[in-house]
């Protein structure tokens, strides 16, 4: 995705989201003006997000009226709007908000054509016994393991099946987010990465709580998942944006599991304070659905000539807690 000399705006979904949100601030830093799409409420009930200029604010659910009214000229969209709850059961509501919207914009993108990116998920791989290999050609036999997962999946399928019958945007890339972690996250409550409530734990009571490990084979706090910092994420978007992938749909990980005993430890450092940890029982309506490892197959994005180091969670977490604690500090 090339961005123009004239620096048109690039309409950006979710922009009042974590990820959004932090694409926005990146794109504040490039002088590259935005349109940003999201309930309204959110830019101003959402305190984290303060101080981005969201450039010209359009309600989600009246876009696709305001940009046949409107006409704007764009130089892109970057669709990182979804419900992203994996607790989410409504599958009529996931249809509609994950899926139709996102053909929607699909379908824009083909008759303007503009550039697409947009937010896959790690989701629709999972128990992970498939495997976590990008291959577009296998990914309609994975097996999400709830159905925000499930929409994920199907708009995937359904942008390939788009492109073989020669209904494409010029340059498209879906990107399958693993566990992602970083500032913004505090409305995302219960769905935030786990470093947010281990920073409220340890800051409240000193210790952490991490759920035990429900297989014998697995020892408590070794459950694993692929982290990557939000800051990576926004890198390989902009990579993308920038010309760097013409079409795909990748997998978007460090291509590291690491454990949540590394994670709360890490916690622990960045914020100076002893480690003590207490181990709990999985509740039991999430023990089915519990993913107990994840690790990206990163092959597929290198060979796009994106090499840049991902960050390790040594380094990605104290950034992160130093910005909380600056937030917390200012309010």
């Amino acid at each position: 995705m090339k961005t123009p000399a004239q620096h048109l705006p690039l309409l950006v979904t979710g922009a009042a989201g974590f990820i959004g949100a932090r694409m926005v601030e990146t794109l504040n830093r490039a002088g590259i003006p935005v349109i940003s799409v999201d309930e309204l409420r959110f830019f101003d009930e959402r305190a984290e997000h303060r101080g981005l200029d969201f450039g010209t604010r359009v309600d989600r659910d009246a876009l696709f009226d305001w940009l046949a009214q409107h006409q704007p000229r764009l130089g892109g969209v970057i669709h990182l709007g979804a419900s992203s709850s994996t607790a989410e059961r409504n599958w009529d509501f996931l249809q509609r908000v994950n899926i139709g919207y996102s053909q929607e914009l699909w379908k824009f993108c083909v008759r303007q054509q503009l550039p697409f990116l947009y937010a896959s998920s790690a989701a629709t791989y999972g128990d992970g016994a498939e495997g976590f290999l990008d291959d577009e050609g296998t990914m309609a036999s994975l097996k999400a393991l709830n159905p925000y997962g499930e929409s994920k999946r199907v708009f995937d399928l359904w942008a390939l099946e788009e492109e073989k019958k020669g209904h494409a945007p010029p340059a498209w890339a879906g990107f399958k987010f693993f566990n992602v972690y970083g500032f913004g996250e505090r409305h995302k409550t219960g769905q935030s990465s786990p470093v947010l409530p281990f920073f409220d734990q340890i800051r409240a009571t000193g210790k952490v709580r991490l759920f035990r490990s429900h297989r014998p084979e697995i020892r408590d706090g070794e459950q694993s998942r692929d982290f990557v910092f939000v800051g990576d994420v926004i890198d390989v978007i902009e990579y993308a944006r920038k010309g760097g992938i013409r079409r795909g749909i990748y997998n978007l990980g460090t291509g590291q599991a690491r454990t949540f005993l590394d994670l709360a430890r890490s916690v622990f450092q960045a914020l100076g304070k002893p480690e003590q940890i207490e181990f709990i029982d999985t509740p039991e309506q999430f023990r089915t659905g519990y993913q107990y490892f994840t690790q990206a197959r990163m092959e597929k994005l290198q060979a796009q000539g994106y090499h840049r180091p991902f960050t390790p969670i040594e380094k990605g977490v104290p950034l992160y807690v130093e910005r909380l604690l600056q937030d917390a500090a200012s309010r």
